[in-house]
């Protein structure tokens, strides 16, 4: 137990020396690795914006049920109570006759022929109506088909169901669901081929750091030390550099939010990149951190292996 307790600091201790002796080499490798870091976090907060505007888009996206004027409120309260009881449904929404007699009026407040023909009318021309937002939008045809007439699903309450709006925005809604699935694909394999790039940079950076030192190694492999102990001290080098690397991409990622925010504050109304980042600093130091070090230790694996023939 001692001796292995002997050896770890040892080679702690040489990869720290090393760390601090190889300074041009370190600070390169730190450079390449905050450099892929950065983009990473960048990746972390695209995707944060994405979905965020995704998310914006699908609330605005819903399918509406117009019920007849003379409906009863227990019969638009049954039906939303079967659609709530629906397992695609995330939410139902009940607006009344008179709400969208006062939705109409605002909407219209400038267009007087209109107001003036609705006041003409003498009575209220709308009906109550449901807006069911499903939790994903590829399950609005299957709520639409539970609507149907003829389906059994509303029972006694088809009678109180004069429309749904959910055929007039078939087209809309299949082409937000095709843009979902399109930039799903593409961002899968765009982090994929960025994951490789990434791999390929630190790898080499590292490679070419340990092809300096290939003649110390040589020595310590000629008095015996063994192949533990001459990749242990790199092992520690990477460690460090992951470590640095991930506490330089946070220091910056501070100041570039706050300039981030200040340019899209207002068109991404209610998304504020800098509370984002904020809010998320743990589970993106995490994220960075373990990339970080990971990255570093496998390619100073490989280069010591493969190249340097230990």
């Amino acid at each position: 137990m001692a001796t292995k307790t002997t050896l770890t600091r040892r080679i702690i201790q040489a990869g720290l020396r090393g760390f601090y002796r190889h300074r041009t080499v370190s600070l390169s490798s730190i450079f390449i690795l905050t450099i892929t870091l950065s983009i990473l976090a960048s990746f972390f907060f695209f995707r944060a914006i994405f979905d965020y505007t995704l998310t914006e888009i699908r609330e605005k996206v819903d399918v509406r049920v117009y019920f007849t004027v003379d409906a009863t409120e227990n019969q638009i309260m049954d039906v939303k109570a079967k659609l709530a009881g629906l397992p695609q449904v995330k939410s139902v929404i009940y607006t009344s006759r008179e709400q969208a007699l006062e939705e109409f009026r605002v909407k219209h407040a400038g267009d007087q022929l209109t107001l003036q023909a609705l006041e003409e009318l003498g009575e209220n021309p709308f009906g109550a109506s449901l807006s069911v937002l499903a939790k994903d939008t590829s399950q609005y045809e299957a709520i639409a088909q539970q609507l149907q007439e003829g389906s059994g699903f509303l029972g006694d309450q088809a009678a109180s169901v004069d429309k749904i709006n959910y055929y007039q925005l078939k087209d809309s809604i299949d082409k937000l669901n095709n843009i979902i699935g399109w930039v799903n694909t593409v961002g899968f394999w765009l982090s994929v081929i960025f994951i490789l790039m990434s791999c390929m940079i630190v790898y080499n950076t590292i490679r070419l750091a340990i092809f300096v030192y290939r003649d110390e190694i040589a020595v310590m492999k000629l008095v015996g030390a063994s192949n533990m102990f001459i990749r242990g001290p790199f092992v520690v080098e990477a460690m460090l550099y992951g470590l640095v690397a991930t506490v330089i991409t946070l220091v910056l990622a501070y100041p570039a939010t706050v300039w981030v925010t200040k340019k899209t504050i207002f068109f991404f109304e209610g998304m504020n990149i800098h509370a984002y980042y904020m809010q998320h600093f743990f589970e993106l130091a995490l994220l960075l951190l373990i990339s970080g070090v990971v990255l570093a230790v496998i390619s100073s694996l490989l280069a010591v292996r493969k190249y340097l023939s230990v």
